[in-house]
């Protein structure tokens, strides 16, 4: 995410609780599960399972997530109508890690019509957040299964003093989602931690005059059926829940390649003069950080312009969102950045959120370096913010400690991205990029927190770094010895 901490960066630089069981209508283009032939004898006949866990204890947000099973796959069937309402079908499939009587979802979204297990009715009810869900016979530890959900109506944003307007976003025609840390569930059922990371697909069927974007690529051309059509798309690689992007309107969609990466960007029709731009920014951020960071990790890259005015960008996987203006460089860097930090290497943990902004504000500073030619280095932005005052924003609080309050605050951007560069002055150039470079190719597409990256980093370099980490990330105040 990027907002006002950037902004200073730059200016640096100069639902019912009742138990419910129903047999759902069909949806269009929702895959159904098969279910036992009949007269299969039933494996469950002597098995009982525990519930699942609600939750998977982080720190900061302890209700997110569930235990018991691993998502690996989310199908999305989801009609836009022009009164702003919905119609839905998701699939999950996942492997129960555990023997299941019943396992949640995270899920705040419209009325549920009807849930299946595996092709068959089950039972749920809504708990809070939680979508609680009991099939009719046990799921066994090892074994892959489906759950479906079904839903319709009218999703609501959510909306906090910290984090502002996020999830569900409606636009002028349409709608875009903006979900970090925990906006996915306001539209859609999902195990909603960093560490169950899946693939999906969307299928998005809209009303004639406008385009459905999301994550990944077009898996084929639309499919017109009267006065709608459905685009498909694919996101193969695994993705966070909160990373998960759908943007409904009217847009210019333009399509390039950075080298061997294709290259979607769609802006909305306000921000049309826009669009040249963004496509040749993101070619350029993607080129010059696979250089510096090596392989791209996914197969597309991007950006979406759209019109509410929220003025933060978010990293959606393969294609960003600036919500309500264009962006400059720096936060095309910065978000594309994000690919490998945070998309591609996933928290482990929300408290390690300075790993994902920390590094990808550092970008913006190598990005300054790179471009300035010795004029804007990497230390003299690190010097200018080191001049502020030990009270300043920048050092409070330590960004890995930062609190759920203070999760997007400017000591987790800014703060982050010097102990980054007090890493690199620690260890020299040479250890440091080689650093980069292994964490992106280590961690791919999985999970890491802050004791793998200082790991790592004693490794590369031969030194103990222990004290500089601890100084800079959790010791109160500004940073005096290193």
């Amino acid at each position: 995410m990027t907002a006002a901490a950037t902004a200073l960066a730059l200016a640096a630089n100069g639902g019912n609780a009742a138990t419910q069981t129903a047999s759902p209508a069909s949806a269009p283009g929702s895959p159904t599960p098969a279910a036992l032939p009949s007269g299969t004898p039933s494996p469950f006949a002597s098995l009982t399972g525990a519930a699942g866990s609600a939750g998977l204890g982080d720190e900061y947000f302890p209700s997110a997530g569930n235990g018991g099973y691993d998502a690996l796959h989310y199908d999305v069937a989801l009609a836009y109508r022009k009164d702003r309402s919905i119609t839905a079908a998701s699939v999950m499939t996942a492997r129960a890690t555990q023997d299941l009587g019943s396992f949640s979802l995270d899920y705040r979204g419209p009325k549920v019509s009807g849930v299946l297990v595996n092709g068959r009715p089950a039972a749920f009810a809504r708990k809070g957040q939680e979508l609680v869900i009991t099939p009719d016979r046990p799921l066994v530890d090892g074994r892959t299964f489906t759950a479906e959900v079904r839903y319709a109506g009218r999703p609501q944003s959510r909306s906090s003093s910290e984090l502002g307007s996020y999830g569900w976003i409606p636009t002028r025609d349409g709608v875009v989602t903006v979900s970090q840390p925990d906006g996915t569930p306001s539209w859609l059922p999902v195990n909603d931690h960093p560490l169950d990371k899946a693939t999906y697909t969307f299928r998005i069927t809209v009303p004639e005059g406008l385009r459905a974007i999301a994550n990944g690529r077009p898996a084929e051309p639309p499919a017109r059926r009267g006065r709608s059509a459905t685009h498909v798309w694919q996101v193969t690689s695994p993705m966070a829940s909160y990373l998960a992007m759908i943007a409904v309107g009217r847009f210019e969609v333009r399509q390039a390649r950075a080298g061997g990466v294709q290259v979607i960007t769609a802006v909305d029709p306000r921000y049309a003069r826009h669009a040249a731009k963004l496509e040749r920014d993101t070619i350029a951020a993607t080129t010059w950080l696979t250089g510096l960071l090596g392989h791209y990790p996914f197969p597309t890259a991007g950006g979406v312009i759209d019109d509410p005015q929220l003025h933060y960008a978010l990293e959606t996987q393969e294609r960003p969102v600036y919500a309500g203006f264009a962006p400059a460089m720096n936060f095309v860097v910065h978000e594309t950045a994000h690919q490998w930090f945070g998309n591609s290497v996933s928290l482990k943990r929300w408290p390690d959120i300075w790993l994902n902004e920390g590094l990808a504000t550092y970008a913006e500073w190598l990005w300054q370096e790179h471009r300035g030619k010795g004029k804007n280095t990497a230390q003299k932005i690190f010097n200018r913010y080191y001049r502020q005052p030990g009270n300043s924003v920048i050092f409070r609080p330590p960004p890995g400690r930062p609190g759920a309050r203070e999760l997007f605050g400017y000591s987790v951007y800014i703060r982050g991205a010097m102990t980054v560069h007090a890493l690199r002055q620690r260890i020299g150039d040479q250890a440091f990029f080689r650093v980069l470079r292994a964490w992106a190719e280590l961690y791919r597409h999985g999970n890491a927190q802050t004791n793998d990256l200082i790991s790592l980093a004693e490794r590369e370099s031969g030194k103990q770094l222990d004290r500089l980490f601890t100084v800079w990330l959790y010791q109160k105040g500004k940073p005096k010895s290193w």
